[in-house]
Formats: C-alpha cells, sequence, structure tokens
C-alpha cells in the first residue's frame, strides 16, 4: 500500500471528540482514497503514575492546570517513530499567529504534519520552546482545547490537496483565494417568495456570468471584509466593475428606504 499524500498525527487528550468527525465528508473521503492519513495520540497514555495523569498546578499560583512537559515529550517522541518523513509540528494556540488561506496553501504542501492541542491553562513553556515549530491561531477567541482548530487545520489543508475533492474548482472559486470574498449562489427554484434568480446566471453567456460573479465578490468584500480589499491591488477592470455595484447599491437605497417606511 503507497503512503497518504499527507500525513496528519493530533496529540489530544480527547481523541473521541476527533475519531466521528474524521470519518465524514471531505475528510471521510480524502481517507478512504488514501489521500490523507490522520493518526491520533493521547499524551494520557504516556503518563508515568497509575492514575495516567497528565496535569499539575502552576509554578507561582493561579487557577487552573498546566499539561506537563513528559507526558508531551514522550507522546511526540512515539508520534515521530511512526514514520521517518520529518515532521512539522504545530501546537492551536490563541497567541500563535492567525491562520489564513495562504498560510493553508504553505502547508499543504508538506507531508507530514504534527498536530498538538492543549488543554486547561496551556502546556508547559518548556515543550513549545524546545518542541513546537510553529503556534497557529484560528481566531481571535479561546477554546476549552484545541480539538475544535484541529479540525479546522486539518480540513482546509486536506481540500487543497489534489483528488479530494470532486471538482478542483470548488476549491479555487472559494473565499480568499484570490484576495476576495465568495460571491452569491442559487438553485432550484428558480422563482420563490424571496425573490428569483439572478437573470444573468440563466443566460447561458459565461463571460457576462464570470464578470457578474466578479463584480459580486468584489462588492461583497468591499462591504464586509474592506480590510482584504486594502491589500489587493485592483485592476481597473475591477475598479470599474466594484464602483458599478456600489452605484446600483446607492440605486437601492430609496427602494429599500420607501419599503421600510410601509413596513412601519
Amino acid at each position: 500500500m503507497s503512503a497518504a499524500r499527507l500525513r496528519f498525527d493530533v496529540l489530544t487528550l480527547f481523541p473521541d471528540a476527533l475519531s466521528a468527525a474524521l470519518d465524514f465528508g471531505v475528510l471521510g473521503r480524502a481517507r478512504a482514497r488514501q489521500i490523507v492519513e490522520i493518526s491520533l495520540c493521547n499524551p494520557r497514555d504516556f503518563a508515568f503514575d497509575a492514575y495516567k495523569r497528565v496535569d499539575e498546578r502552576v509554578y507561582g499560583g493561579g487557577p487552573g492546570m498546566v499539561l506537563m512537559l513528559e507526558p508531551l515529550k514522550r507522546a511526540l517522541a512515539a508520534a515521530k517513530s511512526q514514520s521517518d518523513r520529518s515532521a512539522k509540528v504545530i501546537f492551536l494556540s490563541p497567541q500563535g499567529s492567525t491562520l489564513t488561506q495562504e498560510k493553508v496553501h504553505s502547508l499543504a504542501g508538506l507531508e507530514r504534519i504534527i498536530l498538538i492541542c492543549g488543554r486547561y491553562e496551556g502546556l508547559d513553556e518548556r515543550f513549545i520552546e524546545h518542541y513546537v515549530d510553529e503556534e497557529l491561531s484560528i481566531g481571535d477567541y479561546v477554546l476549552s482545547g484545541g480539538e475544535p482548530a484541529a479540525l479546522v487545520l486539518i480540513d482546509a489543508i486536506t481540500r487543497l490537496l489534489p483528488g479530494v475533492l470532486n471538482k478542483s474548482e470548488s476549491a479555487e472559486q472559494d473565499s480568499f483565494e484570490n484576495g476576495l470574498l465568495d460571491c452569491p449562489h442559487f438553485t432550484r427554484p428558480e422563482i420563490a417568495p424571496e425573490g428569483q434568480v439572478p437573470a444573468v446566471l440563466k443566460s447561458g453567456d459565461h463571460a457576462a456570468i464570470a464578470r457578474w460573479r466578479l463584480q459580486q465578490s468584489l462588492g461583497r468584500t468591499y462591504l464586509r471584509r474592506p480590510d482584504l480589499l486594502a491589500k489587493r491591488t485592483l485592476t481597473q477592470v475591477e475598479k470599474r466593475l466594484l464602483a458599478e455595484f456600489m452605484q446600483a447599491q446607492q440605486d437601492l437605497q430609496p427602494a429599500n428606504l420607501q419599503k421600510n417606511e410601509v413596513a412601519s
């Protein structure tokens, strides 16, 4: 049996919290196709005492517990021994750099990634300093543990690998792939009480549809994530499309105001 394109090893105290999710959807399909291999390793299995203790009180006082150095070291060594491919060790932490689509692309080029899921007040700092290559955060908030963040990272990376998605264009058209948010999408029925499908999408004119989708992506990004547009140099065509979008928004305002007045 040939080796998977990418192997993930996840160090977690709660493997059951991950195992079920890894068998469904994109991840389940990628594993079935042997594009990715995902192994779960519990540091509790490498604890020294009969109680399988992996956490201790904080030196210097304070609330909460900290994951101990030795069980983590032994679990990491065991994970690394399962493959001869070199691994990048990532700790999912709110103190890490924020995960971006650009970062996901760079990680998708690796052959092996080991993810460390924290719990409680975190890890002994000596483990981070000596054994972690990078800290990553999925946002400016705190979770009860790193497992949800690990799932986010694994999913984001896996869907970029060749052969995972049934249509490669699905990933290419995602939000953030070109620095913009995705455009709106519609399906049947064509007409509903909530509105109609835009006529251009039924026209069969692929150039017109591509133009509309780009314009909608530009407009949505401007309205919802202007910080993304600030990082992107727009072409003259994109500037014109965005200007047309904003003019259309302004033209709609009187109608919306009138609708609100009638509703009130």
